[in-house]
């Protein structure tokens, strides 16, 4: 059976290029299934999904649409009702691959279509926008963006070269096999940077002689959505959260939040859970130049050409500390809290740049003043980095699994 790919395009203004696109996947071997979002005029060849039938999946009538001349409004129902055609196919029948083509508003049609189907459906994105912030449009979700460096508009011998590469790329992804794992582990989800590495990798061992699956993600503020977005949708057995510092950035506008909901998954799915503050000591910013005035007399450390780390204060540890307990307050399953006193990382240590005992023992008082007392908090003399803490933690997890 031929693997199918879903192409969702603008086929009003577009059609010629989708029509093109078209022609070269199902030369590579596969079958398609059109999905048409436009909504200025009539389409230039007949798609599997009609406009109107995208428009009325999103809530009105396509020709309403069309007479308020309201784009944004236009563009958010369609993006309403193509994520819920795509949902309802994906339910139906299998989906091999993804693929759309545009400029700002395709990108929002056609990402609004990809953020509706699964990690294991690849996805692809050939964007006008592709080299900017596509945060919008990817969101925690594996969308490959593609730059179109043309624009999506004619075939010439730019264009084709890139159109053909799309095709060959979603092609190669929706037919690349994944071997069958004969045994399948449980899952434990764990959250890294590279001031806590150590302690996740000491950690990770011991876990997989265990018999689990350690997945990391890195806390770059996409790594926590994508970790909080896999937690909620019930992937993992487990919660390694050793690495918490998007919640700084969330509270002292860093440039690695996950968001207000970070930290609250596991809590709220039952999911057991043992959270560390690891590096909860810095706040994240890009060159130094990104730092914003007020924070112009802090302490800083230069952790590369592009990464900032600002220490954080005694005020901002004590808020920080009310608001871990906040979340943790809110799990219906196994959790606990453990606590390094010789440092929340790598450069908070006796001998590092960031090492102020008073700004960590403020979010200590302050989290066991608002913390439940039926949960746990365990305070371990030694750096989060250090194997003993390492230990400590992934023993306290294996003991909640079994509770769990």
């Amino acid at each position: 059976m031929k693997k199918m790919i879903v192409i969702v395009g603008t086929l009003d203004t577009k059609g010629e290029e989708f029509a093109f696109l078209k022609q070269e996947i199902e030369k590579q071997g596969c079958s398609t299934f059109v999905i048409d979002g436009g909504i200025l005029g009539n389409p230039k060849w007949e798609p599997d999904v009609s406009a109107a039938q995208v428009a009325e999946a999103g809530g009105e009538p396509l020709d309403q649409l069309i007479a308020t001349h309201d784009r944004g409004h236009a563009l958010e129902v369609m993006c309403k009702g193509i994520a819920k055609i795509v949902e309802d196919l994906h339910n139906e029948r299998p989906i091999h691959g993804i693929i759309s083509m545009g400029g700002s508003g395709g990108t929002a049609i056609g990402t609004a279509a990809m953020r509706a189907l699964p990690v294991n459906v690849p996805k692809l994105m050939v964007s006008t926008v592709a080299s900017g912030d596509t945060s919008p449009y990817v969101g925690s979700h594996n969308i490959t963006m593609m730059p179109s460096i043309v624009d999506v508009s004619g075939l010439n011998s730019i264009s084709r070269q890139i159109f053909v590469h799309a095709a060959g790329a979603i092609v190669g992804m929706a037919k690349a096999e994944i071997e069958e794992v004969h045994e399948e582990k449980p899952l434990i989800a764990a959250s890294m940077f590279g001031n806590t590495t150590r302690a996740v990798d000491q950690a990770r061992h011991i876990l997989e002689e265990q018999g689990y699956e350690v997945v990391v993600f890195h806390a770059t503020g996409t790594g926590g959505r994508t970790m909080e977005m896999l937690i909620e949708n019930g992937y993992f057995a487990g919660v390694l959260d050793m690495t918490t510092t998007e919640l700084v950035d969330e509270v002292c506008g860093g440039v690695l939040s996950a968001g207000p909901t970070r930290l609250e998954a596991a809590a709220l799915t039952g999911t057991p859970q043992v959270v560390v503050p690891g590096c909860l000591d810095m706040c994240n910013f890009w060159a130094p130049k990104t730092v914003p005035e007020k924070y112009k007399d802090r302490q800083f450390v230069k952790w590369s050409d592009n990464v900032t780390l600002m220490r954080t204060t005694p005020e901002e540890n004590r808020e920080l500390g009310r608001i871990f307990a906040e979340k943790v307050n809110k799990a219906v399953g196994p959790v606990a809290v453990v606590i390094p006193t010789k440092g929340f990382s790598e450069v908070d240590s006796e001998e590092g740049p960031f090492w102020s005992p008073e700004a960590n023992q403020a979010f200590i008082d302050a989290l066991q003043e608002n913390i439940k007392p039926d949960i746990p908090v365990l305070l371990v003399d030694k750096n989060v980095n250090d194997q003993e803490f390492s230990e400590k933690t992934a023993e306290i997890l294996l003991e909640l699994l079994k509770e769990g």
